[in-house]
């Protein structure tokens, strides 16, 4: 989860130190408040293999997304295909302004992941569907999925708003991330893929929601949108400007207000105006956790997430 902090001087004397007390209890209530949404030390959690893939047990997401019946309104009949794709073409995305994000319509391809594991579901991460050749596939942030070892509670409602639960709940069948994320969380290797599934359905995803695209060595400086759900609410925020770097190894997007629970959610170029699908050139997460209340990041697309693709789409 990306800690969006601030830095602040603090002034000498009794009004500094009463600040400084002050400003240390803000932290402990934000860690208790972290800890109760999907990043506790007592989170379920299970072992991968050596490379850092880990296959999900079925009754595990058969528990994930039974829980997630009390937090979501699924419809009747969830649909069964994507929404069409009316148009062509690419919003030129101008910068927002003021360049701060601001609630956003939902996009079917993008969604929260919620954590079942620890009491009433939550969500505390975001995630979109990105296009795979079985169509099954979901890109987010490496430190969504593994603390120490895999989280076992996750589930992803793509096109979430207002408790609803349009293109119905997907649960993991499997997760990939990079041995540099599991040996030491680089902050280079913050990016992980998961194939998901619907339960009692074997429709897959992209089918049913339509599907970014996905780019690897994305070149800087191009127009771009920000999507992800802060934690706690109940429609994703948006923010639209340049994508720029940070060292060879980040992507970097200014954006104020980009708090928690964005993290994992997609930098998308080309966005398709009467779909909203676009180009996946990161996901929010990387350099400091993600960044702070002014500068979000994301691990590079390049040689190693394009590996960590194709090893979890082979």
């Amino acid at each position: 989860m990306r800690l969006k902090a601030t830095d602040r001087g603090y002034a000498s004397g009794p009004a500094g130190i009463a600040a400084l007390i002050a400003a240390v209890l803000a932290l402990t209530v934000i860690g208790l408040l972290m800890a109760s949404r999907g990043q506790a030390s007592d989170a379920p959690l299970a072992k991968g293999d050596a490379d850092g893939h880990y296959d999900e047990p079925k009754a595990l997401g058969d528990e994930s997304a039974e829980a997630m019946r009390s937090v979501v309104r699924t419809p009747r009949k969830p649909p069964a295909s994507a929404p069409a794709a009316v148009g062509s073409g690419s919003d030129p995305l101008p910068a927002s302004k003021p360049l701060e994000a601001r609630e956003s319509d939902p996009s079917p391809a993008v969604g929260p992941l919620f954590y079942t594991g620890e009491g009433e579901p939550d969500h505390s991460c975001s995630a979109s569907v990105v296009h795979s050749p079985r169509g099954d596939l979901i890109a987010t942030a490496a430190h969504c999925v593994y603390q120490r070892e895999f989280r076992t509670d996750i589930a992803f409602v793509p096109g979430y708003h207002d408790g609803q639960a349009p293109y119905g709940v997907w649960v993991p069948t499997s997760v990939d991330i990079t041995p540099e994320w599991a040996d030491s969380g680089d902050q280079d290797h913050d990016v992980a893929f998961l194939r998901v599934r619907r339960v009692g359905d074997d429709t897959p995803i992209e089918r049913v929601t339509g599907a970014e695209r996905i780019r690897f060595r994305p070149e800087p400086n191009r127009p771009a949108r920000v999507i992800g759900y802060p934690i706690g609410e109940e429609r994703p925020l948006g923010c639209q400007n340049i994508t720029g770097t940070h060292g060879p190894t980040q992507l970097r997007f200014d954006c104020h207000g980009l708090p928690n629970g964005t993290s994992g959610g997609p930098i998308l170029t080309d966005v398709d105006p009467a779909t909203g699908l676009g180009t996946v050139n990161g996901v929010l997460g990387g350099f400091q956790g993600g960044g702070d209340d002014e500068t979000s990041y994301s691990s590079y697309f390049g040689d190693a997430v394009e590996k960590l693709y194709r090893r979890a789409t082979g």
